[in-house]
């Protein structure tokens, strides 16, 4: 549906973590009143329901995702059916109700469970400030293989996580965000792929008092996420009292006693 510029502007000011939904509900009240375009008045309209009702808006829960499902090249995990899986485990829990339980007031936005999947370390999809954040990640290592010193390797490296010394490559673990981009083009297979899977991050949010997310050690496969979004909400549910962010329950907790209790501690 065609927008005026006037909307369009108006629209553009809603946060990012809400803006498609805004989007999709401003276009059914356009849709209901029979405009062929969105206007202003379409948009007040969506604006007071919203604030006036935002509790029936609450879903409990939100699955976002990047654009590399679309065909985004800079892909470095394919995990195609993931955000589906993890909408349906999360659709399992019944966090509206469970939080409504929890909050003990009407719920608002900032109170659902976020998820934020990013297939690649660029992480379009902000994965750093969700209760749970994925980035897609390919992690290199220096196989057993001649090195030709093509530097092509040096050249596709945005990091400068590689130097070539006496013929072989040399990671930098530190500086490398596990793209995968050297492997794809290293021609004698001299970088080839240790692990690919998700970095997982947990407990960043916005608000008041914003937070970083905190990653968990490794790379995960695609196969072991739903295992630890499930043990993850388990930990969530048993330990959120009052309706908190998963980032306010690990710093109520600390790190080391939320990763035992998850099952990721030493052991």
């Amino acid at each position: 549906m065609k927008w005026s510029q006037q909307a369009e502007q108006a629209i553009s000011k809603v946060p990012f973590f809400v803006r498609k939904r805004v989007r999709r509900k401003v276009e059914e009240e356009a849709a209901r009143q029979g405009a062929g375009q969105v206007t202003m008045d379409h948009v007040r309209a969506c604006q007071r329901r919203f604030l006036e009702r935002m509790d029936e808006e609450v879903k409990g829960h939100q699955v976002e995702t990047c654009f590399g499902p679309t065909g985004c090249p800079n892909r470095a995990v394919l995990g195609e059916d993931l955000t589906s899986v993890l909408e349906s485990l999360l659709e399992a829990r019944h966090l509206k109700e469970f939080l409504k339980g929890r909050v003990g007031g009407p719920l608002k936005l900032h109170h659902e469970f976020r998820v934020s999947v990013s297939d690649c370390p660029n992480a379009c999809s902000r994965p750093q400030i969700a209760d749970v954040g994925l980035i897609g990640c390919r992690r290199p290592r220096v196989s057993d293989e001649p090195c030709q010193e093509c530097e092509a390797c040096l050249q596709v490296c945005k990091e400068g996580a590689i130097q070539l010394n006496s013929h072989r490559p040399v990671l930098d673990q530190g500086r490398c965000v596990g793209c995968g981009q050297c492997i794809e083009v290293c021609p004698t297979s001299s970088l080839q792929e240790e692990a690919r899977g998700y970095k997982v991050l947990l407990g960043g949010k916005l608000g008041r008092h914003p937070r970083l997310a905190t990653q968990l050690p490794g790379v995960h496969s695609v196969e072991e996420i739903p295992a630890i979004m499930n043990r993850l909400m388990d930990l969530f549910m048993r330990r959120c009292v009052r309706g908190e962010r998963l980032g306010e329950i690990i710093e109520r907790m600390g790190w080391e006693e939320f990763l035992q209790e998850l099952g990721e501690g030493k052991q």
